[in-house]
């Protein structure tokens, strides 16, 4: 996958805010912070040890602002958050999924050794490595494929731990379970998700099941993992045949109307094809996002065109349209900053640029002093399908999350943090 010098995105007054904002937040979800934090709000999120979530996402922020501000003391607090990550590991019973689980703590501690906190008295990885290839390596998967939960996430693990023999075999167990699980539609694969892996509001709507076309938790997450695996050259001919078979599905998911998403947040049997926010998580920026990467893996000119005409749509799509109401990156006004910055400096199309400048001034828009952590809240969803707002200090949904896209949009530091949201991949050259 080719390279590209990164340059920050804001400029001037707009820059200023953006480092403000950052800075707050660091203040907020400093160790000492939480318990400042719960006076204010008893709808604060307790701390985990997730990527998503918890400490190992919050070690990865303030190793990227210790890059950025050259400051001991961000790094000493990125340390102490990966040593509480690792601590979490070895006595608390955690899923192995990368957003939630120990592989999540993990790719943190994997990420930071390689260029940011060095050894550091941080754990290895390599029983990690052993647990999920053997995991990895059994026929008749019957569990999650998506990137948030299941062996898509893994995947995302195991490319940043290459080239360790153990994460090749890793990786290999997943383009065969992959294989293995996939369903033959018309025009390609797809991957199905059964009413029995869905949460209760979900099941309502599609009691029999369906195909997520969601980069965090369906098809286009498996594309740009299938991508980076051929880049690698891992399973070259399954993981390339999948590849090919899972793209052409996926674009024969395009909904035909004029107006609203390109692509409908899932697909179900005999169902109206709805149309979709515009998310990182769920609609045309997310599918953009996967097939740009898969595209430049393999060297596909017209994967990459079909990804950069849907990401342009997301572009020049009304406001009002996008159901964006919160700032983070999920669903949020950063992570359509992120993605749109993402595409800026891997093309130099200034309407992209645009775009990233415009969803990083909604974000500052969003931010309420006094309020939240830094600012921000994040809107949650209940079991049953609800939103509520909460105080949300997590890469994935919160502030420390948001605070990452502002700095990568005003520094000249290359957010590789995103490689676990697929937005990037680790280059192997």
């Amino acid at each position: 996958m080719r390279r590209t010098v990164w340059r920050p995105l804001l400029k001037g007054p707009l820059a200023g805010r953006a480092l403000d904002a950052v800075e707050e937040i660091a203040t907020a979800v400093r160790p000492d912070g939480l318990a400042r934090a719960r006076k204010r709000s008893l709808s604060f999120t307790a701390r985990d040890a997730s990527l998503a979530g918890g400490t190992a996402g919050l070690a990865v922020f303030y190793a990227y602002l210790s890059r950025a501000n050259s400051n001991g003391r961000h790094d000493s607090i990125a340390s102490r958050f990966l040593a509480e990550a690792g601590d979490a590991v070895a006595t608390v019973t955690m899923p192995p999924s990368l957003y939630g689980g120990f592989s999540g703590v993990a790719w943190a501690t994997a990420h930071l050794q390689k260029g940011f906190l060095g050894r550091n008295g941080a754990s290895s990885t390599s029983q990690v490595d052993r647990i999920l290839k053997g995991y990895l390596n059994r026929p008749g998967w019957v569990g999650e494929y998506d990137l948030v939960s299941g062996l898509v996430g893994l995947g995302v693990y195991a490319l940043e731990r290459l080239p360790a023999p153990a994460a090749v075999g890793c990786l290999e167990g997943i383009v065969d379970r992959l294989a293995e699980t996939a369903t033959r539609r018309a025009g390609g694969v797809a991957w199905f998700t059964p009413p029995g892996l869905l949460p209760d509001w979900q099941r309502k709507q599609s009691p029999r099941g369906y195909y997520n076309l969601g980069l965090a938790h369906g098809v286009p997450g498996v594309i740009a993992v299938l991508g980076a695996a051929c880049a690698s050259g891992i399973r070259p001919r399954k993981a390339r045949k999948l590849l090919d078979d899972a793209v052409a599905w996926l674009l024969r998911q395009e909904r035909a109307e004029e107006t609203g998403s390109r692509f409908p947040s899932w697909s179900e049997f005999r169902s109206k094809r709805e149309s979709c926010r515009s998310a990182w998580c769920y609609g045309d920026p997310g599918v953009a996002a996967a097939l740009f990467v898969a595209s430049r893996c393999v060297g596909e000119p017209e994967w990459e065109r079909e990804a950069l005409r849907i990401a342009r749509g997301v572009a020049a799509r009304p406001t009002d349209e996008a159901g964006v109401v919160d700032a983070g990156l999920c669903h949020g006004a950063a992570g359509l900053g992120h993605v749109f910055n993402r595409m800026y400096q891997a093309t130099g199309d200034e309407e992209f640029g645009r775009a990233a400048r415009f969803w990083f001034e909604r974000t500052l828009e969003m931010r309420q002093p006094r309020r939240g952590i830094g600012g921000f809240r994040a809107l949650a969803a209940r079991e049953d399908g609800t939103s509520y707002w909460e105080d949300d200090e997590g890469i994935l949904t919160g502030a420390s999350g948001i605070a990452l896209a502002l700095q990568a949009a005003t520094t000249s530091i290359e957010p590789d943090w995103d490689r676990m949201m697929l937005l990037s991949i680790r280059n192997l050259q």
